[in-house]
């Protein structure tokens, strides 16, 4: 499974971040899709996610976050990833 942050940022007063997951298997996507709460969609064979974030706990609202962007986008991109294999392990 392959985890990248596609996009993030507030939109319509709501902080957000888009996930895309891709090396993931049909069941695999349509399990996500199906049993997230969050917002999903399947596209070209690529599981999208994109989760909403009250402004207190959104990842990247700090000064530490914006000087060190890259870091903090690998940082999420793993536990992504280590959320959604946890997840899948129940399917």
């Amino acid at each position: 499974m392959i985890v990248n942050i596609t996009d993030y940022g507030n939109e319509n007063d709501k902080y957000f971040v888009e996930y895309s997951v891709k090396d993931l298997t049909s069941n695999q996507m349509e399990f996500l899709h199906n049993n997230l709460d969050e917002e999903t969609k399947i596209e070209n064979g690529i599981f999208m996610l994109k989760m909403y974030f009250d402004e207190m706990l959104y990842p990247f609202q700090s000064d530490v976050a914006q000087f060190r962007i890259a870091d903090f986008i690998s940082r999420e991109e793993i536990e992504m990833n280590v959320f959604l294999s946890s997840f899948l392990q129940d399917m």
